[in-house]
């Protein structure tokens, strides 16, 4: 113990929470990988927040209620891919009417499940793994859902870098005149991303109302959306640096609670404001230190197309 802190428990809280920004993460990813820039994240995952909720409780299933968080993830970017692939609306303002769209819509469908709590979603049963000291705790004590947010980095990994579909995903993104030149269909790629990025942004929506927060409130996301858009920029599209980033911004977030619990005379507010500061802060720092190596986008390593409509006539 330091200072009344668990460090094996510290550690276990800090893989939890990350696990929403993770999944929400690693799904904007792939799509700003294919060149679609989609800053609706916080929206979709608030209607997987609700839609999962709604599902669980219904069903008294914590499994349905994931996969209910994850298709109203899902749904919402389907909207935001009509929009932006076949209409060539701009792909930053329809994000944005995305993310208060997502946010009214929540609001409205969770009205009548406020107060009420959903199924448990149980750890897995590792038997004597997780009565081992320290490790038993930090690694054998969580549910499926955070295996699968680990899992689904080294599967994205994977297909970006060994695959020829993440071989086409990567060109698209790079140059979708020139993908389109050699016979790809950009627009089914990228709605593909899209729709994957909003499955995977609702699941992680679902992991907050069901597990991390198991109640419904509006708001429940608390702008965790903002904050997978943020990491992806930190960990320059790279699939095992969204991990690392959002273990850094889940480990500040415990980090402050558990300051809060310890009695730290420190004022509440700027504890509770830490997590986003210095988010901000990591992202001003890579951007002032990689701005001065190469330009814009080059610097960044970001998708050549990224943000870009594509339309086959030009």
């Amino acid at each position: 113990m330091f200072g009344g802190i668990d460090p094996s428990l510290l550690i276990a809280s800090l893989i939890v929470a990350s696990v929403p920004i993770i999944l929400a993460a690693i799904g904007e990813l792939v799509t700003e990988r294919a060149g679609v820039l989609n800053l609706g994240v916080e929206g979709m995952m608030i209607m997987g927040a609700v839609c999962g909720f709604i599902a669980a409780v219904t069903t008294g299933s914590a499994v349905l209620g994931f996969l209910g968080g994850a298709l109203g993830g899902a749904l919402l970017s389907l909207i935001f891919a009509v929009l932006t692939q076949f209409l060539l609306a701009n792909q930053v303002a329809t994000g944005l009417a995305l993310t208060l769209f997502g946010l009214g819509l929540s609001s409205l469908l969770g009205q009548s499940y406020v107060g009420i709590k959903p199924p448990l979603t149980p750890a897995l049963p590792f038997g004597p793994l997780a009565d081992i000291p320290f490790f038993g705790k930090v690694l054998f004590s969580h549910d499926w859902v955070v295996y699968f947010s680990v899992a689904s980095v080294a599967a994205v990994w994977w297909v970006l870098k060994a695959t020829r579909t993440g071989l086409v995903l990567r060109a698209v993104g790079e140059s979708h005149d020139a993908a389109h030149a050699l016979g790809y269909k950009v627009v089914r790629i990228r709605i593909g991303a899209i729709v994957f990025g909003g499955a995977m942004a609702g699941l992680g929506g679902a992991y907050v109302s069901l597990v991390r927060v198991p109640q419904w409130t509006d708001g429940i996301t608390a702008g965790a959306g903002w904050i997978a858009l943020a990491i992806v920029v930190f960990a320059s599209w790279k699939p095992w640096r969204a991990l690392i980033g959002a273990y850094l911004f889940g480990g500040i977030t415990v980090l402050q609670l558990n300051l809060q619990v310890a009695g730290a005379r420190i004022p509440v507010e700027y504890l509770s404001s830490a997590p986003y500061l210095i988010t901000i802060l990591v992202l001003v720092i890579m951007s002032s230190a990689k701005g001065r190596g190469g330009r814009g986008k080059v610097a960044l390593n970001a998708p050549a197309s990224l943000g870009q409509n594509f339309h086959a006539s030009r």
